[in-house]
């Protein structure tokens, strides 16, 4: 829902089996294009109903598109999945390709401390939301933080919202 009032061109970064496209492709406005590393998600985002030509194969933190291609940018529990040097390379491709604004969705740790890199069902990192705004800040002059919701025992769901 908060890209229900933007309008132009948009990157799904990591947008795996291409759900979330699906879901925005109710908005008009939207022209959204996704990239991901798996050729096995692309697949089954094809198999979705998701057109090739806005698919592509690639690396989040080395993205193959021109300065300000994008519109918006979003990503959504992907970005913890990334090492942090990862998280940094993705974060400044996001500023560097997308012209307004980016979402990326993102766990932080319940007890607002920073695990670091946990491994409990599957590798992430699990750290504080001042963590995750350190990441942000780093690169973007204006970072909100709202709260989704998305929870569990240890986690609890944020949308960093950067603007250029």
């Amino acid at each position: 829902y908060l890209m229900a009032n933007c309008q132009g061109k948009v990157l799904d970064i990591a947008c795996g089996t291409g759900k979330t496209m699906q879901i925005l492709s109710k908005y008009i406005d939207l022209d959204i294009y996704g990239i991901d590393i798996s050729n096995l998600l692309l697949e089954q985002a094809l198999a979705r109903g998701i057109r090739p030509g806005r698919l592509k194969i690639g690396d989040a933190t080395k993205l193959d598109f021109a300065a300000d291609s994008f519109d918006y940018g979003y990503s959504i529990g992907s970005l913890e999945h990334f090492t942090s040097q990862g998280i940094d390379e993705c974060i400044r491709e996001c500023h560097r390709v997308v012209r307004a604004t980016s979402f990326h969705h993102v766990p932080v740790s319940r007890s607002q401390t920073d695990e670091g890199w946990i491994t409990p069902n599957q590798s992430y990192f699990n750290n504080s939301e001042q963590w995750w705004l350190k990441k942000f800040t780093a690169v973007y002059p204006q970072v909100y933080v709202l709260d989704s919701r998305w929870d569990d025992v240890i986690s609890v769901g944020k949308w960093f919202i950067c603007r250029k």
